[in-house]
């Protein structure tokens, strides 16, 4: 990744190829770059893709705070950037990313992509790996 800090009021021209939606955020797949595994979804919008792609860490819009969300800020379960993708309609961002700690979601799982759909129900198949209470004061 590249070490130059992206002044946040100046975007990098990469940033003008994307698809932003009318709220100037675009979904962002991560993905565990070793095992392949959707570990989680979030929204970026043309600052956190810059500070993602020149910190090599993962940066995220937080719709609920209204802020930059640098994942693993709190918890320590950064993810590291390891490639950059943009979808054939500029409308997606998949993250390939290497997951410090083994914990992407917040309830304590790896993924957040816990639940399986069986015989109509939704069933949780992953377990928690560390408890949430002992993770985010």
């Amino acid at each position: 990744m590249n070490s130059n800090r992206t002044a946040p009021d100046s975007a990098p021209d990469f940033t003008q190829r994307v698809a932003w939606d009318s709220n100037g955020l675009v979904p962002a797949i991560a993905q565990d770059a070793h095992s392949g595994r959707i570990l989680m979804v979030a929204w970026m919008n043309r600052e956190a893709l810059a500070l993602t792609a020149s910190t090599g860490r993962a940066v995220y819009w937080s719709r609920s705070r209204k802020k930059l969300w640098h994942k693993g800020e709190e918890s320590g379960h950064y993810q590291v950037i390891r490639d950059i993708r943009l979808d054939c309609d500029n409308d997606v961002i998949l993250l390939s990313i290497e997951q410090q700690g083994g914990i992407a979601c917040h309830t304590g799982r790896e993924s957040c992509f816990f639940r399986t759909l069986k015989d109509g129900e939704w069933v949780v198949t992953d377990p928690v790996l560390k408890d949430p209470g002992s993770i985010y004061k």
